[in-house]
């Protein structure tokens, strides 16, 4: 049985380099199809949060990327503030780390 990575900078310089690779601007409607497939059900409490976080945002632009272990990131340059998920799992907000790795990777594409 090979044994997990638990390195956490490994894992976050992974993760880095996956989402730079898959980042990319898409508009609100995109962003809830992708919440509509993630949360099909109305009694979902993911859901309420996911759409209450592009509610939020309702005006701005969104970046949404997923890394090569399956977590998906949503974020919103205009406010540094963003979300990750795993579908079936869970989601939260990004902590400073991670809204200064996604602000990092988005000024640099631009």
């Amino acid at each position: 049985m090979q044994r997990e990575n638990l390195d956490i900078n490994e894992i976050t310089e992974s993760r880095r380099k996956s989402l730079a690779q898959t980042l990319q601007v898409v508009d609100l409607q995109k962003v809830k199809a992708i919440g509509e497939e993630l949360f099909p059900y109305h009694d979902d409490p993911w859901r309420e949060k996911f759409f209450g976080f592009l509610a939020e945002h309702s005006g701005a632009t969104f970046h949404h990327g997923t890394t090569s272990d399956g977590v998906q990131f949503l974020y919103c340059h205009d406010k540094n503030r963003g979300i990750w998920f795993m579908p079936h799992v869970g989601m939260g907000p990004l902590q400073a780390r991670g809204l200064g790795i996604m602000k990092e990777i988005v000024e640099k594409g631009r």
